[in-house]
């Protein structure tokens, strides 16, 4: 008698949320990070597993997030955000309508000059 083979179903999983994320450490500098889940992340950077410029910095505190469209965007968003001044990050967790002016251009714009990005008129 012969078996029948059938497919496994395919299930649609939900596209994973993208977080962008700034952490405090005990020094007072600011970290630049993405992940899935910013909460997990920041245990794992606590129990010494995360980043490597994170170990021995602590207390840490995950002080700013912002959820952003995809991977994509996270990882160029990331990579604007490392280029930026400590001040302007500080600024973000002051003012955040400077994320919601700021972050479409930052994907728009990559070949724009990033310090042209970094100080808009206050």
């Amino acid at each position: 008698m012969a078996q029948t083979l059938i497919a496994p179903t395919t299930v649609d999983r939900p596209t994973a949320r993208w977080f962008i994320y700034l952490v405090r450490t005990g020094a007072g500098a600011l970290y630049t990070g993405i992940s899935t889940d910013p909460e997990r992340r920041l245990r794992q950077h606590q129990s010494g597993k995360g980043a490597r410029a994170l170990r021995g910095k602590g207390p840490l505190a995950l002080v700013w997030r912002q959820e952003v469209a995809d991977k994509g965007s996270a990882l160029r968003l990331e990579y604007r955000l490392k280029q930026q001044s400590k001040a302007f990050k500080e600024r973000l967790l002051l003012e955040p309508q400077l994320w919601s002016d700021w972050h479409q251009s930052w994907l728009a714009s990559t070949a724009a000059d990033p310090k042209t990005l970094s100080h808009p008129a206050p």
